[in-house]
């Protein structure tokens, strides 16, 4: 896809494309996996893919410092993080919740040179915003990215990267029946379903819900107008309707961030099969949510399915005890 917008490069690419043969036999499908874990920056994710042109747009703004916002053991705020110790801005990080002890994400946000904040969850975007202004009034340039980096700019990395998997699967000779992902802020999933439009993937693009509820109608129409921004960006004529959009809201457990025996369960089991490791909050759910699948007869077994790992693995060490039971 052609793009006038300007990219920075962050991330190992293209990721690898997997093949998983032991899981394979074991579960009576073929998977496959696209490996956004290894995009590299401070261990990866795929925020990375969208930081590239965030952090480009931030520079070509001439910002001298980013502020975004997360939870606590957030991954697109690690990954902000390093992008910005990378490009010598400073951050500013606007965590939900209470202080919590420097583990897994927060450890690395800290390393990495992170300023961070903390607001109650519902007032993050809003103290973002106030600290914007802040930093304006001393004389800052601050450059604000969205939670998640779910915007436009941001989308077009999910874009490409639906584009780079075409190009890996015409060279392999395979096709998918299904792609499994999950999704959060929506980022992810507006790019992902604009480049599967844009490539004419032909297969079910399926988002499983971490925290989204099947009552929130306006979530849909937020990921349609992102991709469709996404697309004008782009110079494309291409659109996307919230009725193309197919989500799985049947795996949301005991709520976002709560590991329950879903995600112990598919954690280990893909680190047992294929020494692949996955997050507890977003990669384990995900896969959790596509081995019922499979299990439940969706997931047919002629079928060949990819699930796209979106990296979270790095918040396992502040989920140990939540985690560890399913290893015992």
């Amino acid at each position: 896809m052609d793009t006038t917008l300007s990219r920075v490069s962050l991330a190992n690419l293209p990721t690898p494309l997997e093949h998983l043969p032991r899981l394979s036999e074991k579960l009576g499908v073929e998977i496959w996996i696209k490996r956004d874990d290894l995009t590299g920056l401070a261990t990866g994710g795929n925020k990375t893919r969208k930081l590239e042109y965030l952090i480009a747009d931030a520079l070509e703004q001439q910002a001298d410092c980013v502020t975004t916002a997360g939870g606590p053991q957030s991954n697109h705020c690690r990954q902000t993080a390093a992008a910005a110790a990378k490009f010598g801005l400073e951050c500013h990080l606007v965590l939900g919740g209470e202080p919590e002890p420097p583990l897994g994400n927060l450890l690395l946000d800290q390393i990495l040179g992170a300023k961070i904040h903390w607001v109650a969850k519902p007032e993050r975007n809003q103290k973002m915003q106030q600290l914007a202004e802040q930093l304006t009034e001393q004389g800052r340039r601050p450059y604000v990215i969205p939670i998640g980096g779910s915007n436009a700019i941001g989308a077009v990395g999910y874009v490409q990267a639906l584009l780079e998997l075409k190009q890996q699967t015409d060279e392999a000779s395979v096709a998918f029946d299904h792609i499994v992902f999950p999704t959060s802020s929506g980022g992810t999933q507006a790019g992902l379903a604009l480049g599967a439009k844009l490539a004419a993937f032909a297969g079910q693009l399926t988002a499983v819900s971490i925290d989204v509820q099947p009552d929130d109608q306006a979530f849909l129409q937020e990921v349609a107008d992102i991709a469709n921004q996404a697309a004008e960006l782009s110079g494309r004529s291409e659109r996307i309707a919230p009725s193309d959009l197919l989500m799985d809201y049947d795996h949301l457990g005991g709520g976002y961030g709560v590991v329950g025996r879903l995600e112990q369960d598919a954690i280990r089991l893909m680190a047992e099969t294929e020494g692949i490791l996955l997050g507890p909050v977003y990669s384990g759910r995900g896969f959790g949510a596509l081995v019922e699948r499979i299990r439940s007869g969706k997931v047919a077994s002629s079928d060949r399915v990819l699930y796209w790992h979106t990296g979270d693995e790095s918040a396992l060490h502040a989920y140990a005890d939540d985690v560890l039971p399913a290893c015992e």
